[in-house]
This record gives structure tokens, C-alpha cells and sequence, in this order.
């Protein structure tokens, strides 16, 4: 199958390194293998959505260097296609209406694990809908982190894919917009490695297919906390794409030319020395 990557962003602020490590990363790995490299707006949280900003997001890439080989596809607009998959999933009996409050579940063990609301229906409000975790090992194999294994049951319980204000989880919408994108590989952030085993199931129960997985390291601050999270996160500049580009190579561990005129030259003289193989696995200090 030909090689089919993507970037796929939330618009909850601007550009910032962390992400622009995702995006190359990404790019470097569709490039590398001769395949296509899309774009994705994931902008189905209104609530954590700052205006304007996936707008600057996606007119601050091209300074970058970076240009999608499909339009953006932007999931706010897909919401029949998820409304599809949650029917498909509640026919099959694999999610249940869920009452409990925050408070309830910290009361307990923190964990939804029934595979049924323990709490009383409230007619007065809606529920949120949860997936029942199987107690069973989800294992897949990730191109730099190594093989994985969770047991969802025991690691995350039953998950919520659809909230009380009837918004829709991002990992069920990724799933399904994913398979739909026909993306092959999927590279991003290692604070997702967590998310994969709960995407792979929903994969399963949906009969979608499963993606190859690289999860590449983090861009933490000085203290330890991701980039896109801290006071550090500034955004990196359009007007000066250079050296934030050569950062987010060296990042990576790739050789970052020097004498580069501009992004795209950067860019194609870091591709005909992309070795996936010095990436580190390890997340690491953003360096100014």
C-alpha cells in the first residue's frame, strides 16, 4: 500500500515548537517514503478552541515549508461521519449511557470498569457514552518506542467516546478519520502512545484497519511539562522559519544544513539525510 502520513493539529493556540516537531517528523517520514503527507484540523472541542488559530496554523506551515498533497480535512465538518460510527458501535452493544459525575468516580477507584453505569439515569440531563473496555491485552509494535501492550480494562476502563454535550471524543474521531484520510502510518507525539491501544480497538469493533504507529518524542520545558501545556510555548516565527527548523531537526537528531537559502531547501537537503534510526526515543528539554 502506498505510504500515507499526516499532521493533524488542534487549534488551541498557535504554531508552537512542539508541534512543529510533529510536523516534521511526519512530513520527514511520508517524504522518506516516497508517499503523500495530509493535513487534519482537529477542531472538534469549540470549548478548547482559541479563535483564529487554526487559520494561523495552517498559514504558518507553508513558511515552513510544509504544503499538504490533499485540502485540509477539517473534522468539525465530518460530524455525520462520526454520528455513523457511534450508531454502528451502540447497535453492536458496545457502549452504554453513563450518569456517574467526576465526583462519583474519584469516590471510587478513578476507573469505570463495569461495563454498565453504576449510577442512577437522571431523565433530567444526558449521559455520556462509554465504551466497554475488554479485559484483554492490546498489543501493536511502534517504529521507534518499541512493542507496546495495555490492557484497557485495568489501564483506562470504560472510556468515554461521546460527552455529555454531545460532543465526540477524539479518539473515536480519529479513528474514523484516519481510515478515512487512508492514512498507513501515523506519527506523532509519545503523550498519544497511551491513546493507541484504545484507537486500536475501536479499529477492531468498527472493522476498520489498524495503522503502523511512531510515536516521537516530546518537547518539554525546563521542569519536565509538555511544551503545548507550558509558559515556554511560544510560537515559532513564519517570518524566520529557519531557525526553528534547524532546532526541530537537530531535535530529532537529523544533520540540519547550515547553508540553506530558505525552508524548502532546508527541507530537501534534511530529507536526502533523513535517518529514521537517530531519532530519540526519549522526550527532552526545548532549548530556547
Amino acid at each position: 500500500m502506498d505510504y500515507r502520513g499526516r499532521f493533524a493539529p488542534s487549534p488551541t493556540g498557535r504554531l508552537h515548537f512542539g508541534s512543529l516537531v510533529a510536523a516534521l517528523g511526519s512530513w520527514l517520514r511520508a517524504r522518506h517514503a516516497g508517499g503523500q503527507w495530509l493535513l487534519r484540523m482537529e477542531d472538534i472541542d469549540p470549548p478548547r478552541e482559541v479563535p483564529g488559530a487554526a487559520a494561523a496554523i495552517l498559514a504558518a506551515l507553508p513558511a515552513f515549508g510544509f504544503t499538504a498533497d490533499e485540502p485540509v480535512l477539517y473534522q468539525s465538518q465530518r460530524l455525520a461521519a462520526y454520528d455513523d460510527a457511534f450508531a454502528r458501535l451502540r447497535g453492536a452493544g458496545a457502549v452504554f449511557p453513563c450518569w456517574c459525575s467526576r465526583s462519583e468516580l474519584l469516590a471510587g477507584a478513578g476507573l469505570h470498569r463495569d461495563g454498565r453505569c453504576v449510577a442512577a439515569p437522571d431523565p433530567r440531563r444526558e449521559p455520556a457514552w462509554r465504551l466497554r473496555a475488554p479485559d484483554v491485552g492490546i498489543a501493536f509494535h511502534d517504529a521507534l518506542q518499541g512493542p507496546q501492550r495495555q490492557n484497557l480494562r485495568e489501564s483506562v476502563g470504560d472510556f468515554v467516546i461521546r460527552r455529555v454535550e454531545g460532543l465526540y471524543s477524539y479518539q473515536l474521531a480519529c479513528v474514523v478519520d484516519d481510515a478515512h484520510q487512508g492514512v498507513t502510518e501515523v506519527v506523532r507525539g509519545c503523550d498519544l502512545l497511551d491513546s493507541t491501544p484504545r484507537q486500536i480497538w475501536l479499529q477492531r469493533l468498527l472493522g476498520l484497519p489498524t495503522p503502523r504507529y511512531l510515536h516521537l518524542p516530546l518537547a518539554l520545558d525546563c521542569a519536565g511539562h509538555k511544551l503545548s501545556k507550558s509558559e515556554q510555548a511560544c510560537p515559532v516565527d513564519p517570518a524566520d522559519p529557519l531557525p526553528a527548523l534547524r532546532r526541530a531537526l537537530a531535535f530529532l537528531g537529523q544533520p540540519a544544513p547550515g547553508d540553506a537559502a530558505d525552508a524548502p531547501a532546508l527541507l530537501a537537503a534534511a530529507l536526502a539525510r533523513f535517518d529514521p534510526a537517530l531519532i530519540p526515543k526519549r522526550s527532552g528539554c526545548f532549548a530556547g
